[in-house]
């Protein structure tokens, strides 16, 4: 499937293509650059026209949706702006941010205090997410302030019925579950009494509807979402992950998903040891063996980053991963943070989609 002309037309002209973020049966998504009167800016392009034919038509339902949720959103500050839409692509401005699931902002009250604002300005306007409870819709921004995207299950509501109040108590709670797992001592009575009573539409999506989604996803669609890294990154990760830490010249090993122009979803296994060129004897041993395909790129590093309580910090390698370079200082401590990753950073093995973002 091709792009209708007139969608082409507008996108040879003033999208510059970037880093792809995400490739899926409902949407192709990339980050790059889009031509305005006033210059280039920093925008996210979704298209529609490389999904297979059988998710189509539900490809062009979110679509719409989300098209029409943007529309609306311009101007609250609290999501995307809309900057062009077509038949099969749309192109949004991009938010200075990181998703919630690599900022990772424990205990602080600050932050939930205004993804709480963002979400009173939504409601306000009449929108509800719908999409709350995946940590990778929320962003942190430069500024601190919370920010929503991925408006693909949203719904605009003319009057505050019935509907509407489910839907936005639903966007509270999923959003206060967030604040239970970062900032739980910042929580109110009345917000632990909100997480412990679910609307009986989200009792009765548990009990039915979550089960027949997850049949059609992951069965029908063999698609599993987890930070974007799908099938790969919850089954076959594990797997590769043991038979590297096999090797008696690793010391550990982590592996993040970034999305491929070519195989959709590729890994990137970041091995910690001394030598270098274990990396082609790691590919051979995974290659000789039954089992997941190797990782795409495979990287050998000194010392994995890490946080104080010895987890690996694998935000960080995954930003490395899908080359979003400008989005790792924010989340640089001090100068040693700096120095360490700087020999990651200049051997990175995923240069396919390289963008310098700092250009515009």
């Amino acid at each position: 499937m091709n792009l209708p002309k007139e969608d082409a037309d507008v996108l040879s002209a003033r999208w510059t293509e970037g880093v792809l973020l995400k490739r899926d049966v409902f949407s192709t998504v990339e980050r790059g650059r889009f031509r305005q009167s006033g210059g280039d800016v920093d925008a996210v392009l979704r298209r529609i026209d490389r999904v297979p034919w059988w998710s189509y038509a539900f490809a062009r339902h979110l679509f719409a949706r989300e098209r029409r949720a943007l529309e609306h959103v311009g101007g609250l500050n609290v999501g995307p702006e809309l900057l062009w839409a077509g038949r099969q692509a749309l192109v949004r401005s991009f938010i200075d941010g990181i998703a919630l699931h690599l900022a990772k902002p424990f205990d602080n009250a600050a932050y939930f205090r205004s993804a709480k604002q963002a979400l009173h300005k939504l409601h306000r306007a009449g929108i509800c997410h719908n999409d709350l409870a995946k940590e990778q819709n929320w962003l942190v921004g430069r500024d601190g302030h919370a920010y929503l995207t991925d408006f693909q299950l949203a719904a605009c509501f003319r009057t505050r019925g019935p509907l509407f109040r489910i839907a936005a108590y639903e966007d509270l709670r999923h959003m206060l579950k967030h604040k239970r797992s970062y900032a739980p001592s910042a929580l109110t009575p009345k917000e632990r009494k909100i997480l412990a009573r679910k609307s009986l539409a989200a009792r009765l999506w548990l009990a039915t509807g979550k089960n027949v989604y997850h049949a059609i996803t992951r069965g029908l669609f063999n698609f599993t979402d987890r930070e974007g890294g799908g099938r790969r990154l919850v089954n076959d990760a594990p797997v590769l992950i043991e038979k590297i830490r096999n090797n008696p010249g690793v010391r550990d090993a982590a592996i993040v998903a970034f999305a491929d122009r070519r195989a959709g979803v590729g890994l990137y296994a970041f091995v910690e040891a001394d030598q270098t060129a274990l990396e082609a004897r790691i590919r051979n041993e995974l290659a000789a063996r039954k089992g997941p395909r190797p990782p795409e790129h495979i990287q050998v590093v000194k010392a994995l980053p890490r946080d104080a309580g010895g987890r690996v910090r694998t935000e960080l390698l995954q930003l490395v991963a899908t080359n979003q370079l400008d989005l790792i200082e924010p989340m640089m401590k001090n100068e040693t943070d700096r120095a360490f990753l700087k020999n990651i950073l200049e051997s990175r093995k995923n240069l396919r989609d390289r963008f310098d973002f700092r250009g515009g």
